[in-house]
């Protein structure tokens, strides 16, 4: 009976350890940009993708937000870090095997704001799994990397929100 009642302890002792070791980074691209400047602001439709995004994700125990330097990505960012009271967090889209790193040694939940050419690339990175490229026209992408038991898992999401392009 003291050894059942022993490993029940440590079970129930270990079990916020193990549970520590489980996290889940959310990646997308920034929302639509209009086009008419070097670093543009978002469209109507980013706007209502990016609300749309902090919804979806406002149960999802976010605790850090990334984002690069430019406005279309802290835009896409925003609403989310808002609701979730974190501040965005800026990474270099050109140090995409260090910042890996440093996500899969903070273990927590966390949304990543990139661009259509980094964020494939980082997500496969974090997942180690294949990721297609993404078009100009690619918006709805959310790709979830799920780490359990030290083991990543890959899941691509499409963001319900579709707008006409102009």
């Amino acid at each position: 009976m003291k050894k059942l009642t022993l490993m029940i302890a440590s079970a129930l002792l270990l079990q916020p350890c193990l549970a520590s070791d489980n996290f889940t980074l959310y990646l997308v691209r920034h929302a639509e940009k209009q086009t008419d400047s070097k670093n543009p602001p978002l469209t109507q439709c980013g706007k209502a993708r990016a609300k749309q995004l902090a919804t979806l994700l406002s149960n999802a125990e976010i605790k850090s937000v990334y984002s690069t330097s430019y406005q279309r990505t802290m835009s896409t960012a925003a609403p989310l870090a808002k609701k979730q009271h974190v501040a965005i967090k800026h990474y270099n889209p050109k140090q995409l095997e260090q910042f890996a790193l440093h996500l899969k040694l903070q273990k927590e939940n966390t949304l990543i704001v990139g661009h259509s050419n980094t964020t494939p690339q980082l997500t496969q990175l974090l997942s180690g799994k294949k990721v297609a490229d993404l078009s100009d026209k690619d918006y709805q992408n959310l790709y979830q990397v799920q780490f359990i038991a030290g083991k990543s898992q890959l899941t691509l999401f499409k963001q319900p929100l579709a707008c006409k392009q102009p």
